[in-house]
């Protein structure tokens, strides 16, 4: 991922949960805020109640190849977290990307794709 850092400390998801602005659709779940850098930190959740770990790093791969293969088509300055709904386990990779690429629009986050 050329334009994405990652969110990992516990306190970072926290305030972007507590600040920002949220959209959603039947297997997603997206929280987006503002970061004030050039780059896009990017979060993935995927509850306990997705499945055991195998099932839960399965989708959390899929949330992240999606992210990575669209990534030029979002805009930059963001800090995104998408959490997995009990539904997306069920999901295959093109309804995972589908979803995010529909909940991502939702927030007007997507620029054009350079094709």
């Amino acid at each position: 991922m050329n334009f994405t850092d990652g969110i990992k400390k516990n306190a970072d998801f926290g305030r972007v949960y507590k600040k920002g602005k949220s959209a959603a659709n039947r297997t997603l779940v997206l929280y987006i805020l503002d970061n004030g850098t050039d780059r896009n930190r990017l979060g993935i959740s995927v509850s306990k109640k997705v499945g055991n770990s195998v099932v839960r790093h399965r989708v959390k791969r899929l949330i992240k190849e999606s992210y990575r293969l669209n990534e030029e088509r979002f805009l930059p300055g963001y800090d995104l977290v998408y959490i997995a709904r009990v539904s997306s386990k069920d999901k295959s990779y093109r309804e995972i990307e589908k979803s995010l690429l529909h909940v991502s629009g939702k927030m007007k986050i997507l620029g054009e794709a350079d094709s």
